[in-house]
């Protein structure tokens, strides 16, 4: 955190489940900020409700595990997995996706979105803004 920032209460523990989310407007010394709060693997993780494609409500998406193809050793489909180590949300507008702990476009990581500091004391969630 920087000497600029403020650590925001933005809810109780049990508002973000495993594998869960918690959208919520923070007001700023410049506005407001929408932020996604998730829990995945037992830590928090907090981003921008902001897709870096073209603007839209990326962290209120479907949140689904990530879909790899299986290859057999000449490079042709086995079929789809989903791969429950990784967890993505996906934003309703264009289906941009992003992974839940980077917070990066699995198949253009320059693309990520925003990421805020977030922590967790005493059953309350903070996020440093």
């Amino acid at each position: 955190m920087t000497t600029t920032e403020r650590l925001v209460d933005v809810g109780a523990s049990q508002d973000v489940p495993e594998r869960g989310r918690l959208v919520v407007e923070i007001t700023t010394g410049t506005g407001a900020v929408t932020l996604g709060v998730f829990r995945f693997g037992g830590r928090l993780y907090a981003w921008e409700n902001r897709c870096a494609h073209q603007g839209g409500p990326a962290c209120q998406g479907r949140i689904v595990h990530r879909v790899t193809e299986r290859l057999d050793d000449e490079q042709r489909s086995l079929g789809l997995r989903f791969d429950e180590d990784t967890m993505h949300v996906v934003c309703p507008w264009h289906g941009f996706e992003y992974d839940v702990v980077t917070g990066r476009h699995p198949g253009r990581p320059d693309l990520a979105l925003r990421a805020f500091e977030v922590s967790e004391e005493g059953g309350r969630i903070r996020v440093a803004v």
